[in-house]
Order: structure tokens, then sequence, then C-alpha cells
């Protein structure tokens, strides 16, 4: 199939300051958020537009840092008088699950950022995790993207289920992790989770297993990738938003969503993934070439490869 015309990619999401420490050490007031994850994984395969806001704390070394990539920065607000989100968690035992030890919202509990109208054209949306009711306030500022995707999480399932669901109903895929999967559907099964998810109008769902890889939902049917087997594992945040950028980014970069471009997508999101792991914040994929995204992947494709 001739590869189409690539499309445009807009995230919108947290940026934040983190604090890390994991059994492999620790790293202080370091530049994180999903946004940011999302954004440094998706450039590997296009451009991105960031739609975000910080506070007047957010420090020049981490614009420098986004400025470095191919992340288009009009959307990115600095408010005057207002504090960066910050966040404090630590991992410990297997790393699969991140404990918080401190979140302070700061910007984020104030309004939502405004997509600038010179984004207003874009053809690919990722709404990362936040209230389900702004993800759609900020779909809205969008004219007519091709394809819209959505994260959440637990809170959201639990506070917010009835807004939530507007919200899937209004997007095109939903990228989940397993136990959220469960809980918004009652479903233990994650195929049937993840066709309860279809149900309410997403062509797609991809539902994240951690260290165990993801399962793709369509209604042709299933399709599973297991984990790039990583040994060096530092530090996992970030890991969710990594596979979802490097998923849509590639989606991107092929100019469309078809089922076959799915499945290869999923694997980038993969990778992208096993990158950002193997170093705190962004230490392993800022200065990250593409020709070491294709080499993994390459070398990924093999360990799949059976007769």
């Amino acid at each position: 199939m001739a590869k189409q015309e690539s499309m445009s990619l807009l995230v919108t999401g947290s940026i934040g300051i983190d604090t890390v420490s994991s059994p492999h050490g620790q790293a202080d007031a370091v530049l994180g958020g999903s946004a940011v994850y999302f954004s440094f994984a998706a450039t590997q395969y296009a451009p991105v537009r960031l739609v975000g806001v910080v506070g007047d704390d957010f420090p020049d070394k981490f614009r420098t840092t986004l400025g470095s990539r191919n992340i288009d920065l009009a959307g990115l607000e600095t408010r005057a008088g207002s504090k960066t989100f910050r966040w404090t968690g630590k991992f410990e035992g297997d790393m699969n699950e991140a404990e918080t030890v401190d979140v302070d919202l700061n910007v984020l509990a104030e309004r939502g950022p405004t997509v600038p109208d010179s984004f207003a054209d874009t053809d690919v949306v990722f709404l990362a995790n936040t209230h389900p009711a702004l993800q759609r306030e900020l779909l809205s500022q969008v004219r007519s993207p091709k394809l819209v995707v959505c994260d959440t999480m637990n809170l959201w399932i639990t506070t917010e289920r009835d807004s939530l669901i507007e919200t899937l109903k209004a997007v095109n895929g939903v990228i989940i992790n397993d136990a959220e999967s469960r809980q918004l559907s009652g479903k233990t099964n994650l195929i049937e989770a993840g066709e309860w998810i279809l149900g309410l109008g997403p062509k797609f769902v991809i539902v994240k297993k951690g260290e165990h890889g993801c399962l793709l939902v369509t209604p042709e049917g299933p399709a599973a990738v297991p984990a790039f087997p990583t040994k060096d594992v530092k530090d996992p945040t970030g890991a969710g938003d990594s596979f979802a950028g490097g998923t849509l980014g590639y989606l991107c970069e092929q100019g469309n969503s078809e089922l076959h471009t799915l499945r290869n997508a999923i694997v980038r999101g993969t990778v992208a993934a096993s990158f950002t792991i193997e170093d705190f914040s962004l230490g392993r994929v800022k200065d990250l070439a593409r020709a070491d995204v294709d080499a993994r992947i390459q070398a990924f494709k093999s360990m799949l490869r059976f007769e």
C-alpha cells in the first residue's frame, strides 16, 4: 500500500516539574508531564503542536529542551502569577506502579489552555489525561480533525464517569491501561473490555499492559504486542505517554489509521516506551536519533518473527 500524505499532530496535556525516585536513584525537579513525554516520542515521526500551560516559574532550560525538537510551542502558555504543575513520585519493587508522594496541581487547577488559531486545522489530536470536560472543550477548538484519540485515568472513571463517557463518544480511538479498562467496562477479560469501549463509538482501543505489552482491539478483532524486553529499567515515568506519542506519530507519518498501520504503530509505541524507561525524565530520549529507534524496531521485529 502506498504511503499517504503525512498528517499534522496536536497534543494537549500536562507539562510539569517532577521529582522521581526508584531503586536506581533519584531525579529532582526534572522536566515531565504527559504532553512532554508524548511529544518527544512523536517527533521521531512527525512535528508536534503542543498545547499546555505552565507558570512563570517554568525554567528557561526546560523551554530550551522543548525547543530542541520539532515541537511547535505556539500553544504553550506561560501564565503570570501561577506556578507550574509539580509531581513527586517513587517506584519500588517491580516498578510497575508509581506511588504519588506529593502533587501540586497549581496551574492545572485553573482554566485550561487555548488552542491557537494556527493549530485549528490539525489533522490528528491526542487528548492526554485530564478532566474529560476539559478534553472536550479543547477538542471543540479544532475545526475538523481526521483522528482524535484520548487517554484517561481511574480518577475520572470514578468521579466523572458520565462526562468521560461523553468524551469517549466523541473520539476515534482510546488508549487506556488494563486496570482502567476493567474498571470502566466492568469486564474482566481485556478483549471484552475493549469491545465494550468500542460500543461507545471509538474505532479502536489500545489497552496498555505495562511490562506485558499492549492489546489492540478493533471491530476486525484483537492484536497483541509484547513489551520490548528492556534490562536497564530506571524510571517508568512517562512510559504510557511515550507509547501514545510513538503510536500516533507513526500514524501521522503514514497518513492513515487503517488496521495494518495501527498494528505497525503499536510496535513503534512499544519501542518508544522502551527507551523512555531507561533513564530518568528525558535523559534517554532527548537526544535520541531516528536511526537508534529504527534499529530497535528491527530488533523487535526479529524477536517477534516465527514460522
